[in-house]
């Protein structure tokens, strides 16, 4: 849920500190966005500028977290882990054209949607959907498009 957060927070963004970016359009079947956890903010911000040359913006509201830049563009946030790191606590975002159709596509495949999703991200900046494989890996859904009526 704290991934949710971080998106919301990033989305968020009141027009007066940051007008609302979408993210890049990477084409459906991609990595649109991900979100890495850590124990040592700072730490991780020196060691992934060092290994591929991110920068990093602060997300407003919070110093929990900070969005990962590559080249300009926002690719996704390093955030701060509550309790022990596991294996599952980074998330990646795969851009869909229909986040609602993924959700139940998946559902139907044997996936579960997590409890509160999909839902609109604030801003207009698309909406996103957390769902669980078969197995219970986590698997963030994003489409740039909002869902209708929600």
């Amino acid at each position: 849920m704290l991934t949710v957060a971080t998106l919301v927070l990033i989305a968020s963004r009141t027009p007066a500190q940051v007008k609302p970016q979408m993210p890049a359009d990477v084409g459906p079947g991609r990595v649109a966005w991900f979100d890495i956890s850590t124990k040592d903010l700072a730490r991780a911000k020196d060691f992934y500028s060092k290994l591929f040359d991110w920068t990093f913006t602060a997300v407003a509201g919070t110093d929990q977290a900070v969005e990962i830049n590559s080249r300009g563009t926002a690719i996704g946030t390093i955030r701060g882990a509550d309790g022990a790191l596991s294996g599952f606590n980074g998330v990646v975002y795969i851009q869909v054209d229909d986040v609602q159709s993924a959700s139940n596509k998946a559902k139907t495949l044997g996936a579960t949607v997590v409890p509160g999703f999909p839902f609109n991200l604030p801003n207009g900046t698309g909406a996103i959907s957390l769902i669980l494989d078969p197995s219970g890996h986590p698997l963030g859904l994003y489409s740039r498009s909002r869902i209708p009526g929600k």
